[in-house]
């Protein structure tokens, strides 16, 4: 090969990986709205209160019933995604964040509320494996750890924005229960702001192409070529296409829920029960009690509500230092190394808040109150724990259910693990107020403690790794 030839192929090699970069940026757009959609609640918990007199079971119930339609979101977006395809129903799911976003922050009654957080939770749900799974259906196994820790960046980032958007938003109205701009509330705003990029991420998503290895399911080989050529080059595109349609010619058939049972045992594969131990385990640990509570949990040990949305801001910023981290690292050392020392980190730095929580006492007004010192521990520790969390369980999850499965179940697989996912976020999220009464916080961190510990034989026993692998060398 010439250096004119060669210098041409480094080139078109260059062009190709940007492709790959930019479809993979519009994708994780979508989770940059399921983190902003689920953090934009942290900063309105008082508004809803005062503006729906809601009672501590009822505001349970209105934080957390986003995440029933999350539930339901990503168990048909797997089977959706596998009749219309990934691309269709991201669109799908962009325009139903718009619609959440303009009807949260309408709603005059409790129920128009939790109608509005429903149809953000099918657009949640839906983005949050989507999302992930176009990207490891685009990207090569080299580098498709480090894009697909991107989409958890993009979750933080939304978090990030919604916390400052919050913050800002309240602190110019002069609390969230305030009138800021048109007379409404600035709590109403802060669900308003989610428009703005809803709308940017349903333009952005026309100007992306089908998952190829969609598109051979069709039986659409020509423009699955076509695609390939685009994100790997003319020379690759022939071969990998050969791959995927290998992988599929054994049991070449429309994907459906009951490929998740293996024919000749008559169980469930193992690889199934994996996934599911993964998506629950991420949310047993209570991470989301930090994310949709952090304001009333800060406030519950003494600070005022502009110090707990400002601390939230904090919490966002050292979550996005979080997975730039595991980025550098997810592709090097790989999964399950960054899943085990994530548990350990939270497993200490969760007795660590249970601990500091446990020797606050009551003031006159019924509020708990911790010492200097106690008060300190709890905000490092919280603090240490959503670094660790960021660093691993966060992305790491995420990737591995868009990698794992092979691509005859990879829709049934993430239908499947993502409503477990949303399932057991929502057990934890609307159960959270209801042990803060009962238990109080070093009840409820201290079960979440637990659920830190038993990961770290989880991921040792039963969790393998799948660095390096191409999607058609999984194995279920």
């Amino acid at each position: 090969m010439n250096s004119a030839t060669l210098e041409g192929s480094r080139s078109a090699s260059a062009e190709n990986t940007r492709f790959i970069v930019l479809v993979s940026c519009v994708a994780t757009i979508g989770g940059f709205l399921f983190g902003f959609d689920s953090g934009v609640i942290n900063g309105t918990v008082d508004g809803l209160q005062q503006a729906f007199q809601s009672t501590k079971a009822g505001l349970g119930f209105e934080v957390a019933s986003m995440l029933l339609g999350c539930a339901i979101g990503a168990f048909f977006a797997g089977r959706l995604a596998d009749r219309w395809g990934r691309r269709s129903v991201l669109i799908i799911s962009a325009v139903l964040f718009l619609i959440s976003a303009l009807g949260s922050g309408a709603a005059t009654s409790s129920v128009m509320f939790v109608i509005a957080r429903v149809i953000g939770g099918f657009a949640v749900g839906a983005a949050s494996v989507m999302s992930p799974a176009y990207i490891a259906e685009v990207a090569s196994a080299r580098y498709r750890g480090r894009l697909a820790t991107v989409q958890q960046i993009a979750i933080i980032g939304g978090l990030f924005c919604a916390f400052l958007s919050n913050f800002l938003l309240a602190k110019t109205a002069g609390a969230s229960t305030q009138p800021l701009w048109l007379g409404h509330e600035a709590w109403r705003w802060m669900f308003w702001m989610m428009a703005f990029p809803s709308a940017l991420f349903l333009v952005l998503l026309l100007t992306i192409p089908e998952s190829p290895r969609y598109l051979v399911v069709k039986k659409r080989k020509d423009d699955a070529l076509a695609v390939l050529t685009k994100l790997y080059g003319a020379g690759e595109a022939q071969t990998k296409l050969a791959e995927i349609d290998a992988s599929l010619s054994v049991d070449h058939h429309r994907p459906q829920l009951s490929d998740l049972i293996n024919k000749t045992t008559g169980k469930i594969r193992p690889i199934v029960w994996i996934g599911i131990g993964l998506a629950t385990f991420q949310q047993l640990v209570g991470i989301n009690v930090v994310f949709y509570y952090g304001a009333v949990l800060w406030q519950a040990v003494g600070f005022s509500e502009s110090d707990a949305l400002l601390i939230n801001v904090l919490s966002g910023a050292l979550s996005i230092g979080a997975c730039l981290v595991t980025v550098l690292l997810i592709d090097r050392i790989g999964r399950k190394p960054l899943l085990w020392i994530g548990s350990v980190g939270m497993a200490i730095s969760l007795a660590l808040m249970t601990f500091a929580f446990a020797t606050a006492s009551l003031d006159a007004a019924g509020k708990l109150v911790l010492s200097d010192g106690m008060g300190t521990l709890a905000l490092i520790a919280a603090n240490v724990y959503v670094i660790f969390f960021n660093a691993s369980w966060g992305p790491v999850m995420w990737v591995m259910l868009g990698e794992m499965f092979p691509n005859q179940i990879r829709g049934s697989g993430l239908a499947v693990a993502g409503a477990a996912q949303w399932t057991s976020n929502f057990a934890i999220t609307v159960t959270f107020p209801i042990l803060l009464a009962g238990i109080g916080l070093a009840g409820a961190y201290g079960i979440y403690t637990v659920a830190a510990i038993v990961s770290v034989f989880f991921v040792l026993k039963y969790v393998y790794e799948t660095k390096g692998k191409e999607l058609e060398q999984m194995e279920g």
